[in-house]
């Protein structure tokens, strides 16, 4: 007698297009962040705060490089800890490196959660409701939205892509005709409190703090397994998206110094905001507190589609637990994976403040990038490996993990030790994980024993 054939496992959808592919990973690189960091920024640097994010271009553009190559390698859903398993074959580094991004990812949408119900409260028509009851309805809307479908996410992306790319375009649009009106190479002199007077070395400081306006490689490289003809995709997607997005960065930058004096920049609570009120003082003030709205959903959006098809990758590959690869029949998502951050994510933000695991993540996001350009280099040397629809020189990948190296050094020697303590108390959690989910049961050694 015939046995019937069993059902093929569910797969992700392939929905993505090109253009929906560069706006998406545009739109995962122009988060909130952007709306502050320029105040931040201007403190370090002064009015040469655009040169920071030119040079922070370059180098996050080299790890971009390595990535659009991999991300044409190897389209599978898992992104950094897919390659480091490959390059490395050490189960215990893929384990460490996929949590890492993952909490990275899971921190930030807290984060932003916060920033939502914080903005959201202002309204009067909110004004009586809790911001953490804003932030967790927020959350429960974006589960809501990964759960329902690639497309749907993708959609809900272009639009907030489009309102906070408007947002910043708004800005140099109404700036415009302030610009040569500032010295853009006014630096901090060292009365300022600044360690240096020197332009280039303090362009290089700026860097460090602007290079993350930058990084949204992984969060593109996870959706492989749902781009159309993702060899040549992925690649274009995230090479013209950074160049997108840097266009908007500096033509923001030199507007803002040119808007308003650096100083003053620097102590504004909400910079751009300070910015428009200056340029644009018949524009209502709610406008701006919107588009951070949106933008802040952006960022939370691709970060929940990023972590929960890491997680379905991992458990697919046999790495985290065997429900978390589970494909919705009927939506064609990581259903179970995506429930689990759901619950995840609402402890963290009942937790409140999560700014110091945050920072912490964001030292292990640079390790697992500097990860992700050796396993390159590994793998271009291997007989075998397919190559890809891209791949840069070996220069490329060695000088990424330079930098990265060098900016967790950076980090690490001009902070306090509670972000690298925190980063280690990470680390130490999934070692432990990793002992859990490896640890052999009584039952499989009994069988073991009695096999012939």
């Amino acid at each position: 007698m015939t046995r019937p054939a069993r059902p093929e496992k569910e797969e992700l959808l392939r929905a993505i297009g090109p253009m929906q592919l560069t706006l998406y990973a545009a739109g995962s690189m122009m988060g909130a962040g952007i709306y502050g960091l320029i105040g931040k920024a201007a403190g370090q640097v002064g009015s040469a705060v655009w040169a920071s994010f030119l040079v922070a271009l370059v180098a996050a553009l080299l790890t971009g490089l390595s990535y659009a190559s991999l991300a044409s390698r190897y389209p599978k859903a898992g992104g950094a800890a897919y390659v480091t398993q490959r390059a490395f074959r050490k189960g215990l580094l893929t384990h460490v490196i996929g949590l890492a991004t993952a909490c990275s990812g899971l921190t930030s949408i807290a984060a932003g959660a916060w920033v939502i119900g914080e903005n959201l409260s202002t309204f009067k028509a909110l004004a009586a409701v809790p911001p953490v009851v804003i932030a967790l309805a927020y959350v429960l809307l974006m589960a809501g939205i990964v759960f329902r479908g690639i497309r749907e996410s993708i959609w809900a992306n272009l639009v907030c892509t489009f309102i906070e790319a408007g947002g910043l375009l708004l800005v140099i649009l109404v700036g415009a005709r302030f610009w040569g009106q500032a010295d853009l190479f006014d630096i901090p002199a060292p009365t300022d409190g600044a360690a240096t007077g020197l332009v280039p070395l303090l362009i290089v400081q700026g860097a460090a703090l602007t290079f993350f306006a930058f990084v949204g490689f992984e969060d593109t490289i996870n959706v492989g397994e749902e781009v159309k003809n993702p060899r040549a995709t992925l690649p274009v997607g995230i090479i013209v998206a950074m160049g997108l997005t840097a266009l908007l960065y500096v033509g923001v930058a030199i507007t803002a110094v040119s808007v308003i004096p650096w100083r003053e920049l620097a102590d504004a609570k909400a910079p751009l905001a300070t910015v428009m009120n200056q340029a644009a003082p018949w524009l209502p003030g709610w406008t701006f507190v919107i588009i951070t709205v949106f933008a802040v959903a952006n960022s939370a959006l691709v970060n929940y589609v990023t972590a929960s098809r890491l997680l379905y990758g991992m458990a697919r590959d046999g790495r985290l637990p065997s429900p978390l690869s589970k494909v919705h029949a009927a939506r064609r998502t990581p259903h179970v994976a995506i429930g689990v951050l759901l619950a995840i994510v609402a402890a963290l933000v009942l937790m409140g403040n999560v700014t110091q695991l945050g920072e912490a993540t964001a030292l292990l996001l640079l390790a697992v990038f500097s990860v992700v350009n050796i396993a390159l280099l590994v793998l271009r040397k291997r007989p075998g490996e397919p190559r890809g629809a891209f791949e840069p020189p070996a220069v490329v990948p060695i000088l990424g993990a330079a930098v990265c190296v060098s900016l967790i050094a950076v980090r690490v020697a001009t902070g306090d030790l509670a972000a690298p303590l925190t980063a280690g108390g990470l680390i130490a959690v999934t070692l432990v994980l990793y002992a859990v989910m490896h640890r052999p049961s009584p039952l499989a050694k009994l069988g073991h024993h009695r096999s012939p």
